[in-house]
């Protein structure tokens, strides 16, 4: 690549700040895509990366995910993201997070972070220590704020239910089989919850005893990492790193439904075509995992309660619902149609 312009996820993103400190070792890339409707929110990823071209990618990709992603969620805030480039052993320190804290600081606001990948509420806080300009704090009982993962997950719930629904003409999980991607926060609150229900699941990570653990928890079974993607199964749900779908991995899939909250599921645009010839229905990403943020928001601005979480958590459903349905009304992809929706909001149309 001659320069940042020349990605092809690059899409007019307002910057994108590379940040070095010699003294902790702190190697990072903050971006913003748009700052339209807010200051640009987004988590910190903590990711080993085998080129650097890679993170590059993955932070351009990741901060219009959550411009979409916010725009969609009804909140006053842009997109952004930050990653932090991890050696090979993943060696952070309590030095390179309070450095990373006052780049955050450094770009008066433009940028509010929060967690991601990788990243903790402890690191959450020791970023605190150098600039304002942060979510995901840890609160007292019964407020809000702190691990955007349990909020995450239940948008995520209520999103399979919602697919389910539409698909399958079913109001219940119960007896259906989910192909679970991902044994994290966020899947794990959707396993709890879909057990509860019913469901039966298998589950998959590349972390083979955090695999095991959950699935002894809600009496599911593991399986392969390489066997998921083509398990027979009524829902696949992708909760783990993103660009798992694209023209060899569709070609296999073995559900009506794909529905799941990990970031940018699709490789490429041309993808979300492709999952739709197979008459299998997606849930746009950004849209049915947006519980973590409408949490996150609601702590930074202040501007409502646990209630008011849930409640704008709930109405994820009838986005996707909208999607849906202009969808079926116009031939276009759900990805697509989301797409089309979100830029209208951040003045992009």
């Amino acid at each position: 690549m001659d320069s940042l312009w020349d990605y092809p996820d690059f899409d007019g993103h307002e910057f994108a700040h590379f940040v070095t400190d010699e003294t902790t070792g702190l190697r990072a890339i903050i971006a913003v895509h748009s700052t339209h409707l807010g200051p640009g929110a987004g988590g910190t990823r903590f990711w080993h990366y085998a080129k650097t071209g890679d993170a590059i990618a993955d932070v351009l990709r990741l901060s219009r995910g959550m411009s979409y992603k916010n725009a969609m969620a009804g909140l006053p805030l842009g997109g952004g993201k930050a990653v932090i480039l991890a050696d090979a052993a993943r060696t952070k320190t309590p030095g390179m997070i309070a450095a990373f804290g006052r780049a955050v600081g450094g770009l008066g606001g433009r940028y509010v972070t929060a967690e991601d990948v990788g990243v903790n509420v402890a690191d959450m806080v020791e970023i605190s220590k150098q600039t304002k300009f942060v979510a995901g704090l840890p609160v007292a009982e019964g407020a809000v704020g702190g691990d955007p993962g349990p909020h995450t997950s239940y948008g995520v719930f209520l999103g399979v239910k919602a697919a389910v629904k539409r698909a399958l003409g079913r109001d219940s999980l119960a007896g259906l089989h989910i192909a679970l991607q991902g044994a994290g926060s966020v899947a794990g609150g959707l396993a709890r919850r879909a057990a509860q229900e019913g469901a039966r699941l298998s589950i998959t990570d590349i972390d083979t005893a955090r695999a095991q653990k959950l699935a002894d928890e809600v009496g599911g079974a593991v399986v392969a990492p390489e066997a998921i993607m083509t398990l027979e199964a009524d829902v696949l749900s992708p909760n783990a790193l993103g660009a798992i779908l694209d023209e060899q991995s569709i070609a296999a899939l073995n559900v009506p439904i794909v529905a799941g909250g990990a970031n940018n599921q699709l490789a490429t645009p041309a993808d979300g075509d492709r999952v739709q010839a197979r008459g299998i229905l997606y849930a746009p990403d950004y849209v049915i995992n947006a519980g973590g943020i409408i949490n996150v928001s609601t702590e930074y601005v202040g501007d409502g309660d646990e209630a008011v979480v849930r409640q704008r958590i709930e109405a994820i459903p009838g986005r996707l619902e909208q999607i849906w349905a202009e969808s079926a009304a116009t031939g276009r992809n759900p990805a697509e149609v989301a797409d089309g929706m979100a830029r209208k909001l951040i003045g992009r149309a």
